[in-house]
């Protein structure tokens, strides 16, 4: 076997399609992102602004967050030292599971190393707790979501996105006395709609399911305390399972769900996920903890984010650019072709200073290529009118001119 030859092939087809993926070495300006200093791979360096970061609200560089860290680190040290169950569960990752306990008006959280492990641990421990469970999953959901589900060796069914009648079509057909349970999104990521939560939880009132809902893209922007669309729909009491990060809104790292004290003491005890894995550093769960609690209060920058995404919005329209809009605060422009995509990302970059990541297959369905915007409370009217001049020249001057874009 030519295991080499087997290698670069199947690099030379991700070449070929135009969708392999290359690290951009960026430095983020400690108190002043979303400016950054992009390393080129010649040695030389160019500032750049951050239009495709996760760190939706800035909290990255938020005093509160990295005073605690340094207190944090001060008094613990670098790591945990451990798993949860073994010496690696501190004062600060208790602190930090009861603000989120309490973000969500549940009983208990559960911390994980990132949003990604904890719906693929808990998604593929559930039927261990509940044999013969059936897993309802949208059909767009997260991969980590259909993962969690694939492994977990039970039966499952797949609705059409956000289509609530499949999913009733489907519960409808199965046993009735089965133990069922729905996975589906808040808020999908890639064109930033809302998934039917109402309706939703009224088929799994009807038919007696358990609900997961991941809110990875809404906790800490939706709602009056940050607790995501389920907060702000006055729904958090009737869903099972929350899966939340600390990575993205909340500026640091892991993810968690959140549910009765029956639940989460289940999958902690089960979930090889949870109990095979060094836990987070306690700089990290207390910049998380500071995070939660300044977000619990702090509406003021929830309100800057969605006029922000507004405001771009408003001037993509103006210049023309075909983007996705669901009243949330993604913002993805429609490119529909792989190369093209890289060729708009490069050009960005390198002659405006503007860094966004193309989005490719299979992330996104062929043919819907696009460049997806994140815009922040930071950033300011110069950032945006730079970001949109970039975009406006590049969509009409470039050899790449708007009809191929949009063919």
């Amino acid at each position: 076997m030519d295991y080499s030859g087997k290698l670069d092939a199947a690099l030379q087809n991700l070449h070929d399609e135009g969708r392999y993926r290359t690290f951009i070495d960026i430095e983020r300006k400690m108190g002043q992102f979303p400016h950054a200093t992009w390393r080129k791979p010649d040695g030389s360096e160019q500032a750049v602004t951050v239009w495709c970061g996760n760190d939706y609200l800035g909290m990255g560089q938020h005093p509160a967050v990295l005073e605690a860290m340094h207190e944090a680190l001060d008094k613990t040290g670098a790591g945990s030292g451990g798993t949860r169950n073994i010496s690696g569960t501190t004062v600060y990752h208790n602190r930090l599971e009861t603000e989120l306990a309490d973000l969500h008006g549940k009983e208990a959280a559960l911390l994980f190393t990132s949003a990604y492990i904890a719906n693929d641990a808990t998604l593929s421990t559930l039927p261990k707790l509940f044999p013969g469970l059936i897993i309802y999953s949208d059909q767009l959901n997260h991969a980590s979501m259909i993962e969690g589900v694939r492994r977990n060796g039970g039966a499952k069914r797949i609705f059409r996105h956000n289509d609530v009648a499949h999913l009733r079509e489907l519960i409808a057909a199965d046993d009735p006395d089965a133990p069922k349970l729905i996975a589906f999104e808040s808020l999908y990521s890639m064109d930033g709609d809302f998934g039917p939560i109402e309706e939703i939880l009224d088929v799994a009132d009807e038919f007696g399911a358990l609900t997961y809902i991941d809110e990875v893209h809404a906790v800490g922007m939706y709602g009056p305390r940050g607790g995501g669309i389920c907060e702000r729909d006055g729904l958090m009491g009737r869903v099972d399972i929350i899966n939340g990060t600390l990575a993205k809104a909340y500026g640091v790292m892991g993810g968690y769900i959140a549910a009765s004290a029956k639940m989460v003491d289940a999958i902690r005890s089960y979930a090889p996920g949870f109990i095979f894995t060094t836990s987070l550093a306690p700089t990290i769960a207390a910049g998380a903890a500071a995070s939660v609690r300044h977000l619990k209060d702090n509406q003021e920058l929830r309100d800057q984010h969605q006029t922000q995404a507004k405001i771009l919005k408003t001037r993509l329209k103006a210049i023309g650019l075909p983007f996705i809009d669901h009243g949330s605060h993604i913002v993805s422009v429609i490119v529909g072709n792989p190369v093209h995509t890289k060729v708009l990302s490069d050009h960005l970059l390198e002659d405006y200073g503007i860094y966004v990541q193309p989005i490719n297959f299979p992330t996104v369905p062929r043919g819907t290529e696009r460049l997806r915007f994140t815009p922040s409370p930071v950033h300011g009217p110069q950032e945006m009118d730079r970001l949109i001049r970039g975009l406006d020249a590049l969509w009409s001057h470039c050899a790449l001119n708007r009809a191929e874009l949009s063919a």
